[in-house]
Formats: C-alpha cells, sequence, structure tokens
C-alpha cells in the first residue's frame, strides 16, 4: 500500500520540475531503509555533522507521520568512538607521549565507545522531532542462527506498529573478526551490505543509500568527465565505471555501495543511491523525482535505460535543422500552419494541465505577477494560433540574398542570410513563450532547446508534445527538444561546438548566471527598468492615457513602466495630481510624490521595485530634457523608455541620445514587442548590443554566409585579376 500526500504543494511542484517516469513504483513503497554512511553522519574533522542529522531526522519524521515505515541503518560509529578516544588519550597523556603520538586505534574499542555516543544523539534528535528511535545492534553471526530472522522481524514489526524508527548498526565491538575495520569475511561486512541484508530479512520496498556524492558517476566524482548515472543498468554500466579512492572515513564507499544495491535489487528490491549532504534527498527520492542512481530489476527493459546526454540531444536538433533548411519554403510553412490547427485542436487540453499548474502554484503561494504570466487565459490559443499563421506567412528568410557583387568578370560574390544552428532557450513562467519561440526557429530554420520553469512543466510538456507532433518524420521529432531537469543545464552551456546561441528569458540574476557559466553567445536582456519621461510641454491628457497603459495594461511585463520621470515645472499641477490620483486608483505604489525635486532621493530603487512589486513606481523630478536622458542611462536596464511631449527639437534630442534598445515618442512603452512590431513574435528582447536588438524575431536568428560563384578563377597573386567590385541587382 503506497502513500500520498508527501510535502504537499511543494512536493507537487518538484515532481513537476523533476519527477522520472522510471520512479512510478514509488506510490507503491511503504517499507523503507535508509542506510547513512559515515562521511554523512561526521565531518571532515571526524566530529558528528550535526546539521546533517537533523537534516535526515526530520525527513525520517515527516515519513514516519505520512505513514512509511522507516528503519534506519546508521554508520559512524567507528568514527565516533575514534574522535572521543583521541581526545581521551590526548588529555592522559605525558610530554613523552605527545613527542611520539600513536595514531592507530584499536577499531571494536572505538565501536564500543562510539555506539552509544551515536545512538545517544539520534535520541536526542527523534525525542525533540516527538518521535521515538530503538537501538538494534547485530553482527553477521547473528544471522547464522536460522530463528534469528524470525525474531527480528517480530521485533521489527513491533517497533514499527508503535511508530518507534529502528536504528541498526553493525557491532564491531564484539564482532567475531579479527579486525572488523579490514576484515571483509562474514555474511556481511560493513552496513552497506547490512543494509542490503535487512532488505531481504524485513521484505523493505525500497533501499536508500545516503553517500557523499549525489549518486554513482561514470568515473571519479571529482573528474569533469565524469557523468551522473540516474538508472543503473548492470550490463551496460558495470565495465564502463571506474571507482576513485573509497570512503575517506568509512569502510566501504561507492564500490560497496554499488554491490549492495546491485544486490538489493536483483532480490527484486529498488535502491537509490543519493546525497545525504542535501538537505531533502530522502522527500525527493519518495516523491519520484529523478536524483541519485537508481537500481531496478527491470531497469534494462526500460527505454530509458540508456540515458539521452545533452550533447547527443543538442546534436539531434543541429541534425534535424539541416534535414529542415532542405525542405521548400511551402512545406516549412505548411509545419506552421499545422501546428496551429493543432494548438487549436488541443485547446482544452492545454488549458486543463495549465490549470493543473497554477493550482500548484497558489497554493505554493506564489506571487500574483508570477501567476499573471503563467496562466493560458481564454482566446490565448487562438491568439498564438494566429501569431503562428502570420509567421508562416513571412517571406521565407532562409537563403535571402542581401547582396549581390561582381568582384571581377564572372566572379559573383553574395551574401545570404542562413540559419545559426541550435539555440538553447532558457524561459520562466511563461509557457506561451514556448509556442512562440518554437514557431520562431523552424520559420527561420533552427534547431531548439527549451528549458522551461518548473512552475509551468505540465504546460510546456503538453505544448511541447502538440509541437513536436506536427513535425514530419524527413525533419525529425528531435528538432525541438524540451529539458526537463535543470542539471542539464550545466552540460548544455558547455557545448559550445554544437549550440549557437543561448537565449535567457528572465530576471537579471539568470541572464548574469548563465553569461557567466557559458562560452556561447548570450542573447538576452537585464531587468525590465523602463522608463517614462513626462516634458514640461506635454499634453497632460495624452500623458495620463500613455502613462496609464505603460503601468498597469500588464504590469509584470518586462516593458511595464518602472520610473515615471517628470519635469519640474509640473510639479503640483492640476494634471500631474489627476494623473497620480489616476495611478493610486488602478492600485499603483508610489514612491516619491509631488515636492521640491530637490529634495526627492530615489537612488536605483528601481531594480527593487521591478523584481519584487510590479504595481510600484518611482516618481522623481528632473530639472530638463537632458536629466531625464542623464537619468535613464544612469539607471535604466537599456529596455524601452518614453517620452512624452510636443516639443519636436526635445523629442529628438531624446530619441537620439537614451541608449536603449527601444526609445518611443509620444507611446506607450507596452508597444515593445514582437507581434505588435510586426515580428509575428519574438524569442525575447535584447538589450545587448550583439547580434541583434530589441524585440528579437526571425532575422534576430539568422546569420549571413558568404557566396562566390566563380569560372575557375584563382588569385595567383592577384596577377591578371581585375577587380570590378561592381554592385548587382538582387534576383
Amino acid at each position: 500500500m503506497g502513500r500520498g500526500g508527501i510535502g504537499g504543494g511543494a512536493a507537487a511542484a518538484a515532481v513537476v520540475e523533476n519527477t522520472d517516469s522510471t520512479r512510478g513504483f514509488v506510490k507503491d513503497v511503504k517499507r523503507i531503509i535508509i542506510k547513512v554512511g559515515t562521511a554523512v553522519v561526521t565531518g571532515p574533522n571526524g566530529r558528528l555533522a550535526m546539521g546533517r542529522l537533523g537534516s535526515l531526522c526530520e525527513q525520517v519524521k515527516q515519513l514516519n507521520f505520512e505513514g512509511y515505515e522507516v528503519i534506519l541503518v546508521t554508520s559512524g560509529a567507528v568514527g565516533v568512538g575514534r574522535q572521543r578516544l583521541k581526545y581521551r588519550k590526548l588529555i592522559n597523556s605525558s610530554f613523552a607521549d605527545l613527542q611520539n603520538p600513536q595514531t592507530d586505534m584499536d577499531g571494536k574499542a572505538c565501536a564500543a565507545v562510539g555506539q552509544s555516543g551515536l545512538m545517544a544523539i539520534y535520541d536526542t534528535l527523534f525525542s525533540q522531532l516527538d518521535v521515538t528511535s530503538s537501538q538494534l545492534l547485530v553482527t553477521d553471526r547473528d544471522f547464522l542462527d536460522p530463528s534469528f530472522g524470525n525474531q527480528l522481524r517480530e521485533t521489527v514489526d513491533s517497533l514499527l506498529d508503535l511508530k518507534v524508527i529502528p536504528v541498526f548498526n553493525e557491532n564491531d565491538a564484539i564482532s567475531t573478526r579479527r579486525q572488523p575495520y579490514e576484515d571483509s569475511s562474514g555474511i556481511f561486512w560493513d552496513n552497506d551490505s547490512l543494509a542490503r541484508l535487512l532488505a531481504q530479512e524485513l521484505k523493505a520496498d525500497l533501499l536508500i543509500m545516503l553517500s557523499d556524492v549525489e549518486g554513482l558517476y561514470s568515473g571519479p566524482p571529482s573528474d569533469p568527465q565524469s557523468k551522473i548515472i540516474h538508472t543503473y543498468v548492470h550490463e551496460q554500466h558495470e565495465k564502463l565505471i571506474s571507482f576513485g579512492e573509497k570512503s575517506r572515513v568509512g569502510r566501504g564507499g561507492m564500490q560497496a555501495k554499488v554491490a549492495a544495491a546491485v544486490t538489493a535489487a536483483s532480490n527484486g528490491i529498488p535502491a537509490v543511491i543519493a546525497s545525504g549532504f542535501a538537505i531533502d534527498s530522502i522527500i525527493k527520492v519518495i516523491r519520484g523525482e529523478k536524483i541519485g542512481t537508481l537500481f531496478h530489476k527491470e531497469a534494462s527493459q526500460w527505454d530509458c535505460s540508456r540515458e539521452v546526454t545533452a550533447r547527443e540531444m543538442a546534436v539531434a536538433a543541429r541534425d534535424c535543422s539541416r534535414h529542415l533548411q532542405k525542405l521548400s519554403s511551402e512545406e516549412r510553412k505548411k509545419i506552421l500552419l499545422d501546428i496551429a490547427d493543432a494548438l487549436e485542436a488541443n485547446e482544452d487540453l492545454i488549458r486543463s494541465e495549465n490549470q493543473a499548474d497554477l493550482a500548484v502554484a497558489q497554493d505554493l503561494g506564489y506571487d500574483k505577477p508570477l501567476l499573471a504570466r503563467m496562466t493560458i487565459k481564454p482566446g490565448k490559443i487562438m491568439s498564438l494560433a494566429g501569431s503562428i499563421r502570420a509567421i508562416a506567412d513571412m517571406e521565407d528568410p532562409i537563403s535571402h540574398t542581401l547582396k549581390r557583387t561582381e568582384v571581377a568578370k564572372d566572379l559573383v560574390f553574395e551574401k545570404t542570410y542562413c540559419p545559426l544552428g541550435v539555440l538553447l532557450i532558457i524561459f520562466e513562467s511563461r509557457p506561451d513563450a514556448l509556442v512562440q519561440i518554437a514557431s520562431l526557429a523552424i520559420r527561420s530554420g533552427n534547431g531548439l532547446l527549451l528549458k522551461g520553469g518548473k512552475e509551468a512543466m505540465r504546460s510546456n510538456t503538453i505544448l511541447h508534445k502538440i509541437i513536436t507532433g506536427a513535425i514530419p518524420e524527413a525533419v525529425g521529432k528531435k528538432l525541438i527538444g524540451l529539458v526537463k531537469n535543470k542539471d542539464e543545464i550545466a552540460d548544455l552551456l558547455k557545448l559550445d561546438d554544437v549550440i549557437d546561441l543561448v537565449i535567457p528569458r528572465g530576471s537579471n540574476k539568470l541572464v548574469s548566471q548563465i553569461k557567466a557559466e557559458t562560452k556561447i553567445p548570450v542573447l538576452g536582456h537585464a531587468d525590465g527598468i523602463c522608463h517614462v519621461y513626462i516634458d514640461k510641454s506635454a499634453d497632460m491628457d495624452m500623458a495620463k492615457r500613455i502613462v496609464l497603459d505603460a503601468k498597469v495594461d500588464y504590469p509584470a511585463a518586462c516593458n511595464a513602466m518602472e520610473t515615471l520621470l517628470v519635469h519640474k515645472d509640473l510639479n503640483r499641477t492640476e494634471g500631474l495630481d489627476d494623473l497620480l490620483v489616476e495611478l493610486e486608483k488602478e492600485g499603483v505604489v508610489i514612491y516619491g510624490g509631488p515636492v521640491a525635486h530637490d529634495t526627492l532621493k530615489v537612488p536605483k530603487v528601481d531594480s527593487f521595485h521591478h523584481e519584487y512589486n510590479s504595481m510600484a513606481c518611482t516618481l522623481e523630478f528632473v530639472d530638463d530634457v537632458q536629466s531625464a536622458i542623464d537619468h535613464i542611462n544612469r539607471y535604466g536596464s537599456a529596455h524601452t523608455d518614453c517620452i512624452i511631449t510636443t516639443d519636436g527639437m526635445a523629442a529628438e534630442t531624446f530619441l537620439q541620445q537614451v541608449d536603449s534598445a527601444a526609445v518611443f515618442h509620444n507611446a506607450s512603452t507596452r508597444f515593445c514587442d514582437g507581434a505588435r512590431f510586426g515580428l509575428g513574435a519574438e524569442v525575447g528582447i535584447s538589450t545587448g548590443r550583439i547580434h541583434a536588438r530589441g524585440p528579437v524575431g526571425v532575422d534576430g536568428l539568422l546569420t549571413t554566409r558568404c557566396i562566390l560563384r566563380g569560372s575557375g578563377q584563382v588569385v595567383n597573386g592577384d596577377k591578371g585579376v581585375v577587380y570590378t567590385h561592381r554592385e548587382l541587382p538582387l534576383q
């Protein structure tokens, strides 16, 4: 019998981001054995790692409360005992002893001292959480007694019925092995193999083994070339894996954990090796998230047993893009029209998945602006389909000739548009962005990899499925890849030989982080800190319309106004007062106010307002148009800025000197949008200078290639070549 509801809304959100279909079996898990390694229990100095132990106990308490049966197998007694005995030996040492310190410690003595101390800590921590724990010490010879198994099961069943947590440890102090820390003989010889044995004896449904690394890697975790293996297939991975050094403190190491996990899985008990350093690894495993390494008896039969690497995904997108470029313009157009039709045909399904995302986001307490960006409102699918059809009807950009020049007689140079190659788009919150980006990629002939926010994963997944379903086999469904695990982003950002452009759509923090982690060119914008400047000659009725629209039409948008600059001569005028009253009626929180401009100090709070409160607006008075320009160039984000004025000279000065991607005169900043500019859609708005700026449509996803058509010409030191460099008409 399974258990549900782990973690409430938080759990649901995590599942949306990271769920692995191969881990669906966890819904039927009831009895869990958790093995904690010495490296998790203790820190580098050998002392107990109280923070990690506290997190472990809290997770066990949560599972216990949810109705799971949890059995703990813990290492660390020898390490704890060694630390205590070292201290005891130190304070009892003579000066001569200190001159010749003896570092060797008897393993059995360490175990005897450490067992009581370790258990005392567990008992204290569990007691603080209103959970009762019990200690069970076993040796390998106990299992030689045929009646021991039955007695063990009866005792453990009784404890679990009482909601008591059994805590097992090998009793190294009385082990029959002469040196249990080194001797590997016996039925089990470490707590990894003990955990595996207990899983079989106690009929556990799942074995979780916590280590000091995130799971099993293809090589030593310290090797940058090593990759984590999320699903272990014995036939595939056994000979490919190279193990590094064993645990710094325990006796087993990763090799012992893998051996125990393989044996457990072969006996029908799934096992997961995960990090004990993360504060919620156990809960994530129980949710079915793709963390750690899974060992399962049926893993070799799963389609995902061979995981697609980031490189394979990117290479597949590149190969498919080359197939796409071979198609005629009409064939590419038909793909887009088929996608538009498919979206409209599946509108109910799309909105149902979107509502599921919204329900989880609301449970998690996400703020209203984010919920607004996530929402696919009635009519949105129809609008998206219309945008796709508009993109399909555009002139085919691929191979469009920009320039023709006669270099010499019968030698013609041409510059043409061509696709960039493979795009990696990382976006937050907005599932409709996926549709726009995919459409532009197809029209421009590019391969595409998409990573959306976890909060909209169900929406993104269904949209991706519908869109790729309309792509013909001649091109390949892998033209557009959906990255579901955020851990894959780091690998993708290393592929500067395959991926040609990264476009992060989100916060300034996201854009900066991506730029810092990749050599791939990045196209993006920072915070959307947009200004509207009301000049002294402005028509105040017009100003009211523009400012209200720029702020309240869609406050969460990146092109919404954040700062209102006003000429000082308008301070305390009726027109400005009326405007501010209207803004406040709409729920806008105004920082600053109609006071003398020289006493108003609002330095760079714009970014704070934009990031944390989309309904906030900074009001500041300036001396003249030049002061407004200087303020924007200093505090703005080079996104979209506007002047409202009837003074043509002031307008031209503003338009020419404001250093932003989009600069407007007497028009709302909300017009800065690819669809409104006639681009059909946009992959984002770039505030950079290379290679596209402003709303980026199809042309921003293209580069150029040079074509030279000759008739046998050679350079030969330019002897006999008569250069004409004559412009030719475009064909």
